[in-house]
Order: C-alpha cells, then structure tokens, then sequence
C-alpha cells in the first residue's frame, strides 16, 4: 500500500520535491497546501509542469492535513525553526509524522532546545516522526562523515569542507549568501540572519555526535568572499572586488578540544567545487566528491527518499542519524 503524502511549501525546493515524490512508486501525494496567490487553485501538475495526480492546491492547512491523516507531510517553508514551528506542530498533531527541510530541525537542541522539547512532546503523543532533512544539513557534512565513521577505528576529530559555484544554483540562494551586496549590507545581513547558509553549526554537531565524539559548545564565523574578477550572478553582475559570496566555519568542541571543523565556500564563480570529508583518527580517511554534490535536486531526493524510513521510524523527533543506511 502506498504511503499517502501532503506537500507543503511549493517554492523552488517544494516543486522539485513534488517531482522526486512522484517519481517513488510506493509514495502517493493526496494534498498540497501552499499559500502564494500564484499557486492555490491550481492543478498541481500544472504548478510543478509534470504529470501529477488530479490534486487542487488549497491554503487551508485542515483541509490539506485532514486529507493526509495517517501519512507524512513534506514540509518546505523555511530555515528557521521558530519560524515553522506552528506549521509543524499542527501537521504533527493531526496524526502526521513530518519531514522537513527545516535547516535548524536538522539538529534543534542546539539553538531551540525548548521549541524540540514541546515537538518532540507532540510527536511522542500522537505516535508520529519527525525529521529534519537535506543535503547540508542532512547529508554531505553531517551524515556522510557519520557514515564513512563505521569502517575506523579512533577519530579524533572530524574536517569537512564544501566548496559551492552559487551561479549553478537559483536566484534566491545567490542573494542569501550576499552576492552583489556592499559590506554594510553584507555585515547587517550576517546581524540579522538574512545573509548566510543556516545549518552549518548544526551540522558540527551532528558530524561530531556521528562519530562517537561528545559535543559540548559550538561556534561560527561568517566572512565575505569578494570576487577576483567580474563575475555574473542570474540577472545582475559584481564587479572584480565585490561580494560575490559567504565563507562560514563551525566548530564544535568537547572539553575545550576541537572535534569538528567544517567549513563551507558558497560563491558566485567558486573554484574547483568539491566536498571533502576527512577524518582524523586511527586509521585516518579522506572522501573527495569533485564538483560536490547537487545542492538542490540532492535535497529533493533526500525527502523523497526518507519516505519509507520514517513511515518505519519510532516516534517522536529524530535526526538524520537515527535513519538506517541507504533508502
């Protein structure tokens, strides 16, 4: 019997995640709830232009729920967990378990403890799961390290870094991460948490945890990239000496000592993109993934693919790590 799905949140991800949803045979999308003017009423298919079930895209969320009682939600709306909260509590409590791609749901303890406390209460009550998912958080900083910690011995310490070319990607995360913004504006973006990829201390965390390392405080910085020769972004140009991007470093610590170090270069025009996954230990391991894994279409496939395993999950709030390997 299929698993019956709701999609929330029909942005750029939410429509790619429709699409990696459609194309899992034992998954079956039965609502869709969004709240764009552009988008309700509309044929789902016609919204994410492919062929889809016969299902109308309604704002009210008890209409759309109520359709996937027993179910997941797939839940794309935003990357703050303080933001989404109400979202997920009220899918959560009308007997949904929940994946979402919630940045700081990856690991919510670490800034929102008492918002995880009363999801993960909801959760445990109504006998559902909920799981915050993606590529990063969720993956290439976090669960592969996890997951490559399974075939050593010690580890010391994990060092992770990812390199993103931001002209490969929409528009949206181009002006996220400050591209073609000054300095004032880059620094009062950092302040207000308008500029910056959010989930980066919370994949130090979890990377650490993965490998059987204690975490105890972890830090961030974000610095602007500047372009070392004219560069395009999608519909405007920085010219050489502008922002064309973010470096962020996150680490997490236990006891004083570093047991994460992951950095992270998103940039219009960044050079030999790449993942690299180090762990330092007994005996040491390096990954290298040239050109790095797909940002966007990756997280689509990391929620299509969590289908299942939630559907098997035990209740309350878990992370990626809690996941069984594979999908």
């Amino acid at each position: 019997m299929a698993i019956q799905v709701v999609l929330m949140g029909l942005g750029a991800i939410g429509r790619l995640i429709a699409r990696a949803a459609l194309a899992k045979p034992e998954v079956e999308i039965v609502a869709a709830l969004d709240l764009d003017p552009s988008r309700v009423g509309r044929k789902l298919g016609d919204v994410i232009d492919a062929p889809a079930p016969d299902v109308v895209i309604t704002p009210d969320a008890n209409v759309a729920l109520g359709r996937g009682k027993g179910g997941i939600l797939l839940h794309a709306t935003g990357s703050r967990l303080d933001g989404v909260e109400g979202e997920l509590a009220q899918a959560l409590t009308a007997g949904l378990s929940v994946i979402s791609t919630c940045e700081e749901l990856a690991y919510p303890w670490l800034r929102h403890p008492e918002i995880a406390e009363r999801l993960d209460r909801i959760a445990e009550k109504r006998k559902v799961s909920l799981l915050g998912t993606g590529v990063n958080p969720g993956f290439v900083l976090d669960r592969l390290p996890a997951t490559l910690g399974s075939v050593v011995g010690r580890v010391d310490r994990v060092q992770a870094l990812r390199i993103v070319d931001a002209r490969t990607r929409r528009l949206q995360l181009q002006r996220k991460i400050g591209a073609g913004m000054n300095e004032e504006e880059f620094d009062r973006g950092v302040d207000d948490g308008t500029v910056g990829h959010i989930g980066l201390m919370e994949s130090a965390a979890l990377a650490a945890l993965g490998v059987g390392l204690e975490v105890d405080e972890v830090d961030e910085s974000i610095d602007p990239v500047e372009a070392d020769e004219d560069v395009s972004g999608e519909g405007f140009t920085v010219p050489k000496g502008g922002i064309v991007g973010v470096h962020q470093v996150a680490r997490a610590f236990h006891e004083g000592k570093e047991v994460a170090h992951l950095e992270l270069t998103i940039a219009l025009g960044a050079p030999d993109p790449r993942d690299e996954i180090e762990l330092v230990g007994d005996p040491g391991l390096k990954c290298v993934i040239p050109g790095g894994v797909p940002g966007d279409r990756a997280t689509a496939w990391s929620v299509a693919h969590a289908v299942p395993l939630v559907a098997g999950a035990e209740p309350g709030l878990i992370t990626v790590l809690d996941l069984p390997a594979g999908r």
